[in-house]
């Protein structure tokens, strides 16, 4: 029984990307400060707002969605991406602001 558990670990060990990237997405002027960025499946973004205004980030992906709410200037926001996928990235204040997280193995 130990030797399976052990086995299992070290499976689950490996499906886990060993060096997970924190990519930053500015808010300033009503935009993001990037349209799109590639990441990989264990990478956190982070939403920080350097906008004098609030903003509420959300996605209906099907690959992630998520829903950070409203934050005001000067707050950051943090997702843990799980799937691979393109996830369409939108505020609900801003309907002009758009961007994409592309999301690889």
């Amino acid at each position: 029984m130990r030797t399976l558990i052990v086995i299992a670990a070290v499976a689950l060990a490996g499906a886990v990307p060993a060096h997970a990237e924190e990519h930053l997405v500015g808010q300033k002027n009503k935009a993001f400060t990037v349209s799109t960025i590639e990441a990989k499946v264990g990478d956190e973004v982070q939403f920080r707002n350097d906008d004098g205004v609030f903003h509420s980030i959300f996605t209906l992906s099907e690959a992630q969605p998520f829903d950070l709410g409203a934050y005001g200037p000067g707050v950051s926001k943090k997702v843990k991406l799980a799937k691979v996928g393109k996830i369409e990235v939108e505020c609900a204040i801003h309907p002009r602001m758009k961007m994409v997280i592309d999301v690889k193995k």
